[in-house]
């Protein structure tokens, strides 16, 4: 498995917990650690993808509402909810990250600890809401918020 696919593993875990518990980040992150290990790297870029995901939450959760008709994030299941927040953030704020690559993992993500259905739930949200940003740039910068 490779250190960037390991990293939004744990970020999705940390992510669920801090969902579940509503507990602080930084504890979170490193209660995590305190358990488990990984490579420097994978540590690095997980928090990254945590402290980036909950420092522009309300934004990113008004972005995923634009795009999930019939779904607000109280009905999602927590882990599609958890997976589209830290997606949203990679399309959105990692300059790093193609695009394609951000879908992908999410997709990928959903099938492996979602439901039967999350994986083409996740597709079908980050679908739209790609399109949708492609299509209004004047907000917001695929690859990064300028």
């Amino acid at each position: 498995m490779g250190t960037r696919r390991r990293a939004r593993e744990v970020a999705l875990q940390v992510l669920f917990q801090i969902d579940v518990c509503h507990d602080d980040v930084e504890e979170s992150i490193e209660l995590y650690w305190s358990n488990f290990d990984a490579p420097e790297h994978a540590r690095e870029f997980s928090t990254q993808l945590i402290v980036g995901t909950m420092n522009h939450l309300d934004d990113i959760d008004d972005l995923i509402k634009t795009c999930s008709e019939n779904w607000s994030l109280d009905r999602m299941s927590k882990v599609d909810r958890n997976i589209l927040r830290l997606a949203v953030y990679e399309l959105v704020f990692c300059r790093d990250v193609p695009p394609k690559v951000a879908l992908n993992e999410a997709i990928e993500l959903g099938k492996e600890y979602g439901s039967e259905n999350s994986g083409s739930f996740i597709n079908g949200i980050l679908d739209a809401l790609y399109t949708k940003l492609r299509r209004d740039d004047n907000h917001y910068n695929i690859g990064g918020i300028d």
